[in-house]
């Protein structure tokens, strides 16, 4: 009964909101991609176009609106490659054989895509990425409560079944993508139980990772661990906290997990690798035979499945790997588009989280934390699954694109006074007097060490510097 209830008043909120206020619209949206109601209580919830109505609302409501803006600043990049990936499964999905698999791609690639579009240029503030970074952190912990929830009342269901039509290799990789996102808004947030809720969430994303006995979705989540380690403040009291997490999750992980996590890597006595690897890798290899001998176009759009009995494969075997899947059925031009945006937007998003890199709130390089951890598990793992329709990854990415939009406009320096003010506030939200030696004191003193003496706010405007942090001078400090 939960379920129905909050889908039906999630769809009726979400549609009536989009109308006026389009974010909100997309937050609703993405929740509902994440969440997936009818699978996650297929009980209850009848199928249903929810996610239809929503859309369509905030679509009319984006094109009335005056917030939306088309200057993404240094953004622009990745938006231009996936929006060029678009086009090109379009144009491919016009020869192959079986057109309405290739048609059936381009509408799911254009229904993530879109809508993630639309959200960047959505958003104008600070506040905006908070909302979406916890409306996924949502919506995913949720999922993982769910799944921990099957576990220990005794039966598997994200390893046996998986969940809303994924495996349990594809729901491990959204949960991957997910818990970078968790781990860094429990360190980043101000209020207690807001770090409660996010290090709760990334405690289950964990071991439903573990529990899913994917060793793609292990691998990702070590790849993403190592990309925090890289990008946390460095600090004992960070450094503390992501020690605890890796010692938390080398405890949840049983034998019967590492045993099968390291049948990734170690060979038989033959001198072969335990069979499901040893596919993988024979798969992998047929892939790139398609694309030697169809480099710019690829088979088509969904195609690789139809030709997969060409190889002794069982028709319909999907490639096991999403670049290698990608490369196969659009080209080394579909491969270098998609493989570039998550990469392009990695790379950028990575330099914003540079303590020699300026940015005018200090939640610009938190958010840029989260989505570089994220992404970085994601593109690791996805080697081992074919996902091109996972949604998180896109959503994760869009949090970074958000911090690049906004850190690229020109700011006044007395913004920043203004920030910090609020943030210097002697009376917290909690009520509790401000320690000029405490954390929170030190996480500001870090993000603003590289700014130059602020401008009173009650000065004449003629005598503001105007500051663009994507042209400002990155010579003093170091990464």
């Amino acid at each position: 009964m939960k379920g129905l209830l909050f889908t039906y008043g999630m769809t009726a909120a979400g549609a009536l909101l989009g109308l006026f206020c389009p974010f909100f619209g997309f937050l609703a949206y993405v929740s509902f991609a994440i969440l997936k109601p009818d699978a996650m209580w297929p009980w209850s919830v009848p199928p249903a176009r929810y996610s239809l109505a929503i859309a369509g609302c905030m679509l009319i409501g984006w094109a009335c609106t005056k917030q939306a803006t088309f200057k993404l600043g240094r953004a622009i990049v990745p938006v231009i490659l996936i929006s060029v990936f678009v086009g090109w499964s379009f144009i491919g999905a016009f020869y192959p054989y079986h057109q309405d698999l290739a048609w059936e791609f381009v509408e799911r690639i254009v229904k993530i895509v879109i809508p993630m579009i639309i959200g960047l240029t959505l958003i104008t503030s600070v506040k905006e990425l908070k909302q979406l970074a916890w409306t996924i952190l949502t919506a995913q912990g949720y999922m993982a409560f769910e799944m921990n929830s099957y576990y220990f009342s005794g039966y598997n269901l994200l390893r046996w079944e998986g969940f809303g039509g994924m495996d349990n290799n594809s729901a491990a990789i959204a949960l991957v993508t997910g818990i970078g996102l968790a781990f860094f808004l429990g360190v980043h947030s101000e209020k207690l139980w807001h770090k409660g809720v996010a290090f709760f969430f990334a405690a289950l994303m964990a071991n439903a990772i573990l529990f899913s006995f994917s060793r793609g979705g292990m691998l990702g989540m070590i790849v993403a661990g190592m990309g925090a380690f890289i990008v946390i403040p460095k600090r004992p009291r960070t450094y503390a906290i992501l020690g605890i997490a890796v010692i938390a999750a080398a405890v949840m992980a049983g034998p019967e997990v590492r045993d099968r996590f390291m049948t990734t890597f170690v060979k038989k006595k033959t001198g072969e690798r335990e069979a499901s690897a040893q596919s993988r890798v024979d798969l992998w290899s047929d892939c790139i035979d398609v694309m030697k001998k169809n480099p710019v176009m690829g088979c088509g759009p969904n195609q690789w499945p139809m030709i997969a009995s060409t190889y002794g494969w069982p028709h319909g075997k999907e490639a096991h790997s999403l670049w290698m899947q990608t490369g196969a059925e659009l080209g080394l031009v579909g491969l270098g588009l998609y493989l570039g945006f998550y990469l392009t937007a990695i790379t950028l998003i990575w330099q914003l989280t540079w303590k020699r890199t300026h940015v005018s709130d200090p939640w610009f390089k938190y958010i840029a934390r989260m989505s570089f951890t994220g992404l970085c598990g994601f593109v690791v793992s996805a080697q081992f699954v074919s996902l091109e329709s996972l949604e998180i990854p896109y959503y994760t990415a869009l949090l970074g694109l958000g911090v690049l939009k906004l850190n690229s406009r020109p700011r006044y320096l007395a913004d920043l006074e203004e920030f910090e003010e609020r943030l210097l506030d002697d009376e917290q939200d909690d009520g509790a007097e401000f320690d000029a030696g405490s954390s929170e004191y030190e996480d500001f003193d870090d993000e603003f060490s590289a700014y130059p003496e602020f401008i009173p706010a009650n000065e004449d405007i003629s005598k503001f510097e105007v500051v663009s942090a994507a042209h400002l001078d990155t010579d003093s400090g170091g990464v």
